[in-house]
């Protein structure tokens, strides 16, 4: 065995990923890859990612890094569901097509049930519509296809109450008027965050990278405009990134000056190791992203199961209660959040495993 096809191996390896699956049609230049972590308890879901990646290592890293955070994120839910993710190689604004993403449908429809897909960056629910074209195994439809509708006021949902229990932590009741809360990236998700907060009268201060849509959120929301590249430093109640991840890291993490972190962005910590425990010492609580922005996940799940907009939304709620016990497990067994959150998600995945022996 050559050196590429064992480092391929190696990395499935060192987090557990049960299978990966590639595609390649240079007829209309589709090159895909689907990684599937763990399905213990139930089909793997996961976003379609549609970059143009440097290399086919990169996109491999991404597709197993981001199927590990889905299989922890629909534990943590309850969600009987598993961990996966897409990622096409190719510019979204250049390259697709109908036919490229009809043709994707196909390859996922040829995983017999195991991969369901959804959007993710560069994809959207037009691209799910050509998919249900050739597979049944798409979820995130838009209402017009008997879907769900938009995920992103769910995933909004699923943060704000993740930042409701991290407040009743830290102050004894989680009201948040007057608590001042700096949300970094304002599109879709973030908006919709920014206006559940000032539902309840917090302090909001916004950011994003397009300076015009910065100032047009904040004029509507009554929100204060900061600096994008600066905004984690900001005296604040909660820093919320809702754009890129990587932003919660050794450099920034000196710099901060909130009490909380929680956001929507996936992957917000960059050196996991290193930057859990500076948090830690810094007296910032970290509410994990996997565990709270899962809202767009539980309206996937939903959807599959055919369930309405009462049991969606009892789905979502309990994200609180299960910010309030990750922070429990973790000041109980003297470990970060992070790996509280870890350690609860790996817990159920072990107990279901054992019933199915």
């Amino acid at each position: 065995m050559g050196a590429k096809e064992s480092s391929v191996f190696e990395k499935m390896n060192l987090a557990g990923h049960e299978n990966l699956f590639f595609c390649n049609d240079p007829s209309i230049g589709l090159q895909a890859i689907v990684a599937i972590h763990d399905m213990t308890l139930g089909p793997a879901i996961g976003g379609v990612r549609m970059l143009p990646y440097d290399s086919v290592a990169e996109a491999i890293d991404d597709a197993l890094r981001l199927s590990e955070a889905i299989t922890y994120k629909a534990s943590l839910a309850g969600l009987n569901l598993g961990g996966g993710s897409a990622v096409i190689i190719g510019n979204h604004r250049t390259d697709k097509t109908e036919v490229l993403m009809r043709r994707f449908g196909q390859f996922i429809e040829g995983l017999n049930g195991n991969f369901i897909a959804s959007t993710d960056v560069g994809t959207n629910q037009k691209d799910l519509g050509y998919m249900l074209s050739e597979t049944d195994y798409v979820a995130g439809l838009p209402a017009s296809l008997n879907g769900g509708g938009d995920t992103t006021v769910f995933a909004a949902r699923g943060v704000f109450y993740g930042i409701k229990a991290a407040i009743k932590e830290l102050y004894g009741d989680d009201s948040l008027a007057g608590r001042k809360v700096a949300v970094q990236g304002v599109g879709s998700v973030g908006e919709q965050l920014v206006a559940m907060l000032r539902a309840e009268n917090a302090r909001v201060y916004v950011s994003d990278m397009t300076e015009e849509h910065k100032m047009k959120i904040a004029a509507k929301y009554k929100a204060e405009p900061i600096t994008y590249a600066t905004s984690f430093e900001l005296e604040a109640d909660v820093y919320a990134p809702c754009a890129l991840g990587g932003t919660v890291n050794p450099t920034t993490v000196p710099r901060m000056r909130c009490k909380i972190i929680a956001g929507s962005a996936n992957n917000q910590l960059k050196d996991e190791e290193i930057t859990n425990h500076l948090l830690k010492e810094h007296n910032i609580l970290y509410a994990p992203d996997f565990l709270i922005n899962s809202g767009a996940l539980i309206s996937c799940y939903s959807e599959i199961e055919g369930y309405g907009s009462e049991r969606t939304e009892s789905l979502i709620k309990n994200i609180y209660s299960a910010t309030r016990h990750v922070i429990q497990t973790s000041r109980e067994d003297e470990i970060t959040t992070f790996e509280a959150a870890k350690k609860l998600a790996e817990k159920r995945i072990f107990d279901v495993k054992k019933i199915k022996r």
